[in-house]
């Protein structure tokens, strides 16, 4: 065949696979999705009334939304987690920043972390007094200094340093928190003396673990956790809980998952449960479904930790269990999936 029809054929073709190139369907966008959680244990279903039930669910939706609209805009996973954990700090309801429960000095002890799963990157603080946003705090840790964890006053120094401004300890003190913390010394000091005791918290009041967190994907793919409490009520000065320990309560890792913990604290430390649910999913090639289960209602509960997790991976797959009576949760995704619940049944 003469050099020339060769060249005019071979032409044909190339043009022939650029437009097949160009009219092929642009590909799927990818998918993003965010968790949140405000506390297992919550208040049981009996003493829960209708308008304490609405006004739980409209600070998980608001923070559930604040969290998504970032993603929504192309923000990063980071950037998202951190904006529903801000908002829950900031509503007295949920244990964490302003709401936070009272040691048994009447303080306000409050811990936080994240995690960057590209990095992996990760930042905690513990054991604050006068930080309005902890979570903000443990971001800066992470971002602009070396370490991962850092506490107490040293921790507040160096959120000076960074210019924020911090708060009296007063801010923390609400209502609420004082009447829980009232109750709780009445029962310790009853089982001190060696009357049997229950703890009944005054109506209205959560008997929640307390602790709030947030799982996110962004478009990139990139995932993260970040999580804030101010621990158990009447705890003992300086007890630090699981929260603030990277792999304890909070772990994210693009190479499995992202979790973020609520719950017994001391559990969560001595089994490592957020590292532990990512690991099941690399190593063991658990899905995250199983992972989590095998973590909550396995393995905490032959031990008898009580509490559960939120979890989310690469594909955009949630789990969300827990093995107490209730847990507040929502989860919101481009799917569509808009959900918060608070007991066993989502919806309720």
């Amino acid at each position: 065949m003469p050099r020339r029809n060769i060249t005019v054929i071979l032409l044909a073709l190339l043009a022939g696979t650029a437009g097949s190139v160009s009219d092929a369907a642009p590909a799927a966008a990818s998918p993003v999705a965010i968790v949140i959680h405000g506390g297992a244990g919550v208040i049981e279903r009996s003493r829960m009334t209708p308008e304490r039930a609405a006004s739980y669910r409209a600070g998980l939706g608001a923070a559930l939304d604040a969290g998504y609209e970032v993603l929504e805009r192309g923000g990063s996973s980071l950037d998202a987690v951190v904006a529903a954990v801000r908002h829950l700090e900031d509503d007295p309801q949920f244990n964490a920043g302003r709401g936070a429960v009272l040691n048994q000095d009447g303080d306000a002890e409050l811990d936080a972390a994240i995690m960057d799963g590209a990095g992996p990157r990760a930042g905690a603080v513990a054991g604050v007094h006068h930080v309005r946003n902890p979570i903000e705090l443990a971001r800066l840790v992470m971002d602009k200094s070396p370490h991962v964890l850092l506490v107490a006053g040293g921790a507040e120094e160096f959120a000076l340093e960074q210019g924020m401004a911090l708060v009296p300890r007063g801010y923390f003190r609400t209502e609420a928190r004082e009447q829980e913390l009232e109750a709780a010394r009445r029962a310790a000091a009853a089982r001190a003396s060696g009357k049997p005791t229950t703890l009944i918290m005054p109506p209205g009041v959560s008997a929640s673990m307390g602790t709030v967190g947030a799982v996110a994907l962004d478009r990139a793919g990139n995932l993260a956790a970040a999580t804030s409490t101010g621990g158990l009520t009447n705890k003992h000065r300086g007890r630090v809980g699981d929260t603030p320990l990277i792999g304890a309560g909070t772990y994210a890792s693009n190479d499995s998952c992202a979790v973020s913990g609520t719950g017994e604290g001391e559990y969560y430390i001595r089994q490592v449960v957020a590292y532990d649910v990512c690991a099941l999913v690399h190593y063991s090639r658990m899905s995250l479904a199983q992972a989590v289960h095998e973590v909550v209602q396995v393995k905490l509960r032959r031990t008898g930790g009580e509490g559960g997790v939120i979890a989310l991976d690469r594909s955009g797959n949630i789990a969300m269990d827990f093995n107490s009576a209730g847990m507040f949760r929502g989860a919101r995704d481009s799917r569509g999936r808009r959900e918060i619940a608070m007991y066993r049944d989502a919806g309720d």
